[in-house]
C-alpha cells in the first residue's frame, strides 16, 4: 500500500533506493510506529532520507501522498480498525490539559469518557459536513475545518483559508527561505541599492585608479594612488513572517531575501509567525527548541540599524491586540506591544507586504499593522521597495 508513497518521493526528487524502501517496510512490520501519525512521519523520514538537503522535498511529497485522509468517515475507521483501548487512552492523555484530565476524572474517568464518546458517535452518524453544532467540515461551527466562523478553532485543515482562526490545532513545520535564489532578484537588488550608504574609512588598501591616472598625467611618470577601501555602512535587521498564509508568497520572499543578503554586508535576520511576540528564531526546523527571546534581539542591535518586517499581516485581529491571541502558543503580551517596542528601538522601520495593495482594506489585521507602523507599509513590488527605501534612506 506504500508503493504510491515511494513513487511520489522519487517524482519529488528524493533519492530513495529500493533497499531503503524495504527497510522502511520492515520497520512498519515490526510495529515501530503503530497508530501514531507523528511517529510514522519521523520514522519514514529517518528511513528514507539520508541527506538533509532533501528534507523539504520529503515534507512536500509526504503531504501529497497522504492528503485527503481527513475525508475518511468515522464509520469507515470504526468498521475497518479495532482501536485498542490502551491506544485510545494514550491518545487522550497526550492531547488533554491537566484541567481537562481532572474534569474527566470528576465525570467518572476514562471509562466514562469512552461511554460519552460512544454516545456522541451514535448521535453523529458518519462524517459531518455543514451546520453549526457538530465537529466537521464546511459548516459554521467554531470547531472543525473547511468552513467559516469568525472566531474558530481549526482542526485537521492543512492551511488557512479565511485567516480568521483564533487557534490552530496543528503543530506545523515551516522551512527556511532559500537565500541562494537568483532568478528575478536583479531588479530587487537595484531597488535595494537606494538604501546603500557608503563610507570610506580604514587603511589605504584600495587602488584609486582615477586618481592614479590623473596624478601620473600631471607628474609625467606612474604615480600610484590608493584610497581607503569602500565599505557598506548600512546595517539591517530583517524580520520574516513564515508559514501559514505566507506559503503562497515563498518564491517572492525568497527572491527578496537572496537580494538582501547580497546587497547588505551587515544583515541580521529572524523568523516569526504572523506577529512579533516574545520569541523569534533562526531555523524553522528547530523553531520549537531554539527560540531567541525578542528582548535579547532588541538589546543586541543598536538604533542605527534599519528595521524591515516582511509579512502579509493577515491573521486574526486578536493575534495583534490581545494577550493569548497567538494561534500557536499563549503569549503573555499582545503582539502590538512587541511591534511598538521594535519600532522604538529602530526608528527607521518599514513593513513590506506581499499581498496586493488593492486588497489591504479588506483585511482588518492589515489595517491594524498599518496603524501601528504609521502607514509605513509598502507592497512587496519593485515600485513598493523603491518607495520604502526612500523612506529608510
Amino acid at each position: 500500500m506504500f508503493l504510491p508513497f515511494f513513487d511520489t518521493l522519487r517524482r519529488a526528487g528524493v533519492p530513495v533506493s529500493l533497499r531503503e524502501y524495504l527497510s522502511f517496510l520492515e520497520g512498519l512490520a515490526a510495529g515501530l510506529c503503530t497508530y501514531d501519525v507523528d511517529e510514522f512521519y519521523y520514522f519514514a523520514r529517518a528511513a528514507l532520507v539520508k541527506d538533509e538537503r532533501y528534507l523539504d522535498r520529503f515534507d512536500r511529497a509526504f503531504s501529497e501522498a497522504f492528503q485527503g485522509l481527513e475525508a475518511i468517515s468515522s464509520d469507515d475507521v470504526l468498521n475497518a480498525v479495532d482501536l485498542p483501548e490502551d491506544w485510545l487512552r494514550k491518545l487522550a492523555e497526550r492531547h488533554m490539559t491537566e484541567e481537562e484530565k481532572a474534569q474527566i476524572e470528576a465525570l467518572g474517568g476514562f471509562d466514562k469518557l469512552m461511554e460519552t464518546l460512544k454516545q456522541r458517535l451514535e448521535e453523529q452518524k458518519g462524517r459531518h459536513q455543514g451546520g453549526n453544532k457538530w465537529i466537521g467540515t464546511a459548516g459554521t461551527s467554531p470547531f472543525g475545518a473547511y468552513g467559516y466562523n469568525p472566531e474558530g478553532v481549526r482542526i485537521g485543515q492543512h492551511e488557512s483559508r479565511h485567516k480568521r482562526a483564533v487557534k490552530v490545532w496543528d503543530k506545523r513545520e515551516f522551512r527556511d527561505f532559500d537565500d541562494n535564489i537568483e532568478l528575478g532578484t536583479r531588479n530587487i537588488k537595484v531597488a535595494l541599492k537606494r538604501l546603500r550608504q557608503w563610507a570610506r574609512h580604514g587603511a589605504a588598501e584600495e587602488l584609486d585608479l582615477p586618481g592614479t591616472i590623473r596624478a601620473s598625467a600631471e607628474a609625467g611618470y606612474i604615480d600610484v594612488k590608493t584610497r581607503p577601501e569602500r565599505h557598506n555602512a548600512v546595517k539591517v535587521v530583517l524580520f520574516l513572517d513564515v508559514g501559514g498564509s505566507m506559503d503562497a508568497h515563498v518564491k517572492l520572499v525568497e527572491e527578496l531575501f537572496s537580494a538582501t543578503k547580497a546587497e547588505f554586508k551587515h544583515l541580521e535576520y529572524w523568523y516569526f509567525h504572523n506577529c512579533l511576540y516574545e520569541g523569534v528564531w533562526k531555523s524553522n526546523r528547530r523553531r520549537w527548541d531554539e527560540v531567541t527571546p525578542t528582548w535579547d534581539v532588541l538589546h543586541r542591535y543598536g538604533p542605527d540599524y534599519k528595521c524591515i518586517f516582511v509579512g502579509d499581516a493577515s491573521m486574526s485581529p486578536y493575534e495583534i491586540t490581545h494577550a493569548g491571541g497567538a494561534n500557536e502558543h499563549w503569549n503573555q503580551e499582545a503582539g502590538q506591544l512587541w511591534l511598538t517596542r521594535a519600532r522604538e528601538q529602530w526608528p527607521d522601520n518599514i513593513w513590506l507586504n506581499p499581498e496586493p495593495e488593492r486588497l489591504w482594506n479588506y483585511t482588518q489585521s492589515i489595517g491594524l499593522i498599518r496603524e501601528i507602523f504609521e502607514n509605513r507599509m509598502y507592497p512587496l513590488t519593485l515600485e513598493g521597495i523603491t518607495r520604502a527605501m526612500k523612506v529608510l534612506g
